[in-house]
């Protein structure tokens, strides 16, 4: 089996998957810290893949994709130390499938470059991919499987953060869902805001962007946060909570890693 790690700004997600058949074995988050060292994120590695009662001596490589470089080397330096293997990390020279048609494609998040090299091999295109983390971002991949480009708007939950430090009367508060669009008190007015508001953001955006591509899409989403936010959006979205660890087992298995 192969250790898959996508290091974002907020959490860390690692899972082991079959090398032969691609199975995801398990899932887990930790959070990201700029602070650990390499033997920290290793203990940290060891303790997951124990948890999930995974053997540790039938890991035989590990991929790597991260938005934080900071925290890159320890996290690789951590899997070398439990493994004893060096890590595939996603970024130049690397094969991923996809012909990226960007101004600078090396200033393209290596998070975004999984999700579509994932969602190519799984979906019709043109698809438009959404993610939802600390950023929501939106990736478009056209009719002939090119990576033209997308948007980044803020998070929720950073959105939220910055409204209840910059405004003083409003409170933070949890995603739950709201009572109706026309809330009667401020918090159940910030929930519909936040909930409904994002969820019309999105339809709007996969709206603007299907009028550009002169087509429909298929429109696929994952992220810790898109779930919570899909059941409210009026257009057809798939939700694929597992996208981007399928994505980096796909690139794995392109660089031919034995």
């Amino acid at each position: 089996m192969i250790l898959a790690i996508d290091i974002g700004n907020t959490n860390i997600v690692l899972g082991t998957i079959d090398k032969k058949t691609g199975e995801i074995l398990f899932t887990a988050r930790i959070s990201t810290d700029r602070t650990y060292t390499a033997d920290q994120y290793g203990f940290q590695f060891k303790n997951i893949i124990e948890l999930y009662n995974m053997e540790i001596q039938n890991i035989k490589g590990c991929i790597i994709s991260s938005v934080v470089p900071p925290v890159l080397n320890a996290v690789s330096g951590g899997v070398k130390r439990l493994i004893g293997i060096d890590s595939v990390i996603v970024g130049p020279g690397v094969k991923t499938g996809l012909n990226i048609l960007m101004d600078n494609p090396a200033q393209l998040g290596s998070d975004l470059v999984v999700n579509a090299a994932s969602a190519i091999e799984r979906f019709k295109p043109p698809i438009i991919i959404i993610d939802m983390g600390t950023a929501t971002t939106i990736s478009v991949v056209d009719s002939r499987k090119n990576y033209i480009g997308g948007c980044i708007m803020p998070g929720i939950k950073v959105s939220l953060d910055a409204i209840s430090k910059n405004a003083a009367q409003l409170p933070g508060i949890s995603l739950s869902e709201p009572k109706k669009t026309i809330g009667k008190n401020t918090i159940e007015c910030m929930r519909s805001g936040v909930i409904y508001g994002n969820a019309a953001m999105l339809d709007g955006m996969i709206e603007r962007i299907e009028e550009e591509l002169g087509e429909s899409g298929t429109v696929v989403a994952t992220g810790g946060i898109a779930g919570l936010i899909m059941p409210y959006c009026k257009k057809k979205i798939i939700y694929d909570e597992d996208l981007l660890l399928r994505g980096l087992y796909i690139i794995y298995k392109k660089n031919a890693v034995q």
